[in-house]
């Protein structure tokens, strides 16, 4: 008897699309049940998948999960890459670019953010959670502050300080929304860091 075209496609997947389907199943779970209460059994039922297939790719739960943070940092890094380097965008473009990056879609889902505050949560305790949770961090801040000094900032402190402020605002929202998403939403995130950003460039953000 031939093969059915769902266990062909199944077979035919390659090792990149397998543990980025285990990934996203991953994110899934830690959404659902946070990171201590996941297992590689929520996963591989997730991801339609045997035990087998995640010890493959994986070896272990912690690898599993550190391939998962790592999936998030990334995929937030290559979007806010590809604004950075776009030569056609001036300064404040670039700004506006970012905040309508991190409150999209893609990056301020549920389960995006839930993963990201529960990494962090383990964060003090987990030095390589830390230091990619960290990493993604000072990117964020030194892109606000250069683009905030080729945005006129009298000096490099106060660029460092309206960069700083960025950070902790666009995190302090991206909990409102998983949190209390009936209170604050993705364009009333964006609105309020607009809002931060035109009190220090009015000429720039309206």
């Amino acid at each position: 008897m031939s093969a059915t075209p769902a266990k062909t496609r199944r077979r035919a997947a390659t090792k990149e699309q397998r543990r980025e389907q285990l990934i996203k199943a991953t994110i899934k779970c830690i959404a659902r049940k946070g990171l201590s209460s996941t297992t590689m059994a929520d996963v591989t039922k997730t991801a339609r998948l045997s035990q087998g297939i995640v010890n493959l790719h994986f070896q272990s739960k912690e690898k599993l999960l550190i391939e998962t943070l790592r999936y998030v940092a990334e995929e937030y890094k290559k979007g806010w890459d590809s604004i950075i380097n776009d030569e056609l965008l001036s300064a404040a473009e670039k700004v506006q670019a970012l905040v309508d990056h991190d409150f999209s879609p893609t990056i301020s889902q549920a389960s995006k953010l839930a993963v990201w505050f529960a990494f962090w949560g383990e964060s003090s305790s987990r030095p390589t959670y830390r230091k990619i949770c960290n990493e993604a961090d000072l990117q964020t801040s030194a892109s606000i502050q250069k683009l905030c000094e080729e945005m006129g900032c009298k000096s490099k402190r106060q660029a460092t300080l309206i960069a700083t402020g960025y950070t902790a605002l666009a995190d302090g929202l991206w909990l409102d929304m998983l949190v209390t998403p009936g209170d604050m939403d993705a364009s009333m995130g964006k609105a309020i860091c607009l809002n931060y950003m035109g009190s220090f460039f009015p000429e720039h953000f309206v």
